[in-house]
């Protein structure tokens, strides 16, 4: 599987140190693309982040199942899956904490335009938005300095996140574009 990119609390700026057992976490995710070419944004307005639609695998899911659920409930779009690009690797020392990203490329199919947002997600002001995938990486670059903790995730969770989106970002455009 190829590895897009392996981030740790030194890439964000934090000092690193080595966990023992961290908590594990599978998730799936990756770029949702229309026909005109835009992709899909999940704005968190309230936190000032921009990331790619996706989540946790959850059950008995593989991750090309958690991709698809998680897109439907982000984006309201059902996709087809194109491509895999491979997988992310996120180590959190501070919270003993270690994430592997199954990350894929899916081709809207159906846009029922209806979002399945958690309640947390509402809190922080969720918003889809459709950009071009240099204009994402724009928006996903520009807020990483600007990010703001809200009552369920600290700034240092949420740097993880955009920076490990805007590193994937960065290999579409290289990629597959």
């Amino acid at each position: 599987m190829n590895l897009i990119c392996k981030i740790t609390d030194k890439d964000i700026g934090e000092q690193y140190f080595e966990t023992e057992n961290p908590k594990l976490r599978l998730s799936a995710r990756g770029i949702v693309v229309r026909d005109d070419k835009k992709i899909a944004v999940f704005n968190k307005d309230n936190k000032n982040e921009y990331k790619l639609p996706g989540g946790g695998i959850e059950n008995d899911e593989n991750p090309e199942e958690a991709f698809k659920r998680e897109v439907l409930e982000e984006t309201g779009c059902i996709v087809e899956i194109v491509q895999s690009l491979g997988i992310t690797e996120e180590y959190k020392c501070q919270s003993n904490f270690k994430q592997i990203s199954n990350v894929f490329v899916g081709k809207v199919i159906e846009d029922t335009k209806h979002l399945n947002v958690t309640q947390k997600e509402k809190d922080e002001g969720a918003r889809l938005v459709w950009e071009t995938p240099q204009k994402a990486l724009e928006l996903i670059k520009d807020c990483y300095g600007k990010l703001i903790k809200s009552n369920y995730e600290s700034v240092y969770t949420t740097k993880f996140i955009v920076l490990r989106d805007r590193k994937i970002l960065e290999y579409y455009i290289k990629n597959c574009i």
